[in-house]
């Protein structure tokens, strides 16, 4: 590690738009016990998967009534919503934190309950993880059958509200559907180049270009399956994001990592879940590699020797959320 990619790194705003955090990554205190590593690290804004598909209204409110009352009673930590200067949490090292479902279950068929969790600081949401809901098709559902009527209805309701639409674990065909129906920012926030790897959790150049015709972005994940490797990750990692910009513009990609507290625990509940992450996609391997929060400057050291800017690092270190989220500020209702 060069000190100029550790000078780069530590200057940046560094965003993570993905951190899983429910029961079946991690226990809550090997959650939180991450958190205080990422701000070791010099992290300066995380967003958290505080609910997924099926989880219902309940346990969402539950969990996000949790992690607002310890985000509160940290002064280590502040919630992303009530930021109003983001260099000013970088220079005190703070650690923002935000939070996202990862599925459209938590809002049950009440759409009413979209600005509600918007309100509650619920900022993203994917419409669907992995398999089929009521909005749409999972991008491992044995069909690719797009949104349904109430999907569109979602799309369109999160979007009046200014929360973000992520195409992640969805179907093809409902991302395409959403993208034509898009009136403000989409993402994919945590999603590899399926021309670099192919695997049906990451996405075709196509589609990525569609997204940022949206005015949206894209974010880069450290699990090692959909790396395409088990070793060397932060080179495959850069693999991606470099095909990404190299596709998209160096202003249109960031980070969502996708990091795992409990890895142990995680391949035991891949196992068990086998309709969720099936065999065949390769969930059931017996061992799950992932990037850390640390793998992060080893990707800043990768891009400079590949010829990257400060600048250029800086953009997808987290600039380029931050930016998105100045743009989603506008969109949601006072």
């Amino acid at each position: 590690m060069t000190r100029s990619a550790e000078a780069v790194f530590h200057e940046a705003l560094v965003w993570d738009q993905l951190f899983p955090v429910t029961e079946t990554c991690g226990s809550f205190q090997s959650h939180c016990a991450m958190l205080q590593r990422m701000r070791a690290v010099g992290y300066n804004v995380v967003s958290i998967s505080v609910a997924y598909d099926p989880d219902d209204t309940l346990t969402a409110l539950h969990r996000i009534s949790r992690w607002r009352q310890h985000v509160l009673g940290d002064p280590g930590l502040c919630l992303l919503d009530e930021v109003a200067d983001l260099a000013g949490v970088q220079a005190a090292g703070q650690l923002a934190v935000g939070f996202h479902f990862q599925g459209t279950t938590p809002f049950g068929r009440d759409l009413s309950l979209v600005e509600t969790f918007r309100r509650l600081g619920v900022h993203q949401a994917l419409l669907a993880y992995n398999k089929r809901n009521h909005v749409a098709d999972g991008c491992h559902e044995v069909t690719d059958s797009g949104l349904s009527g109430f999907g569109r209805e979602m799309v369109a309701e999160m979007q009046r509200v200014g929360m973000l639409v992520d195409l992640s674990h969805t179907g093809n065909t409902g991302a395409e559907q959403a993208f034509a129906m898009a009136k403000a920012p989409m993402v994919y926030s945590h999603a590899n180049a399926w021309s670099v790897y192919a695997h049906d959790r990451n996405i075709p150049d196509e589609l990525a270009q569609a997204c940022i015709g949206t005015g949206g972005m894209i974010g880069v994940n450290g699990v090692g399956m959909f790396l395409g490797t088990d070793r060397a990750l932060p080179d495959a990692l850069f693999a991606h994001l470099d095909h990404w910009v190299q596709l998209l513009g160096i202003d249109r990609v960031g980070i969502g990592l996708d990091a795992v507290t409990d890895v142990e625990l995680c391949i035991a509940n891949l196992a068990q879940m086998t309709s969720q992450w099936p065999a065949d996609q390769g969930y059931q391997a017996g061992e799950l590699h992932v990037c850390d929060p640390e793998d992060l400057l080893a990707l800043t050291d990768r891009a400079l020797r590949a010829g990257y800017s400060r600048a250029d690092c800086a953009a997808f270190l987290g600039g380029n959320w931050a930016s998105l989220f100045a743009k989603l500020a506008q969109r949601t209702p006072g």
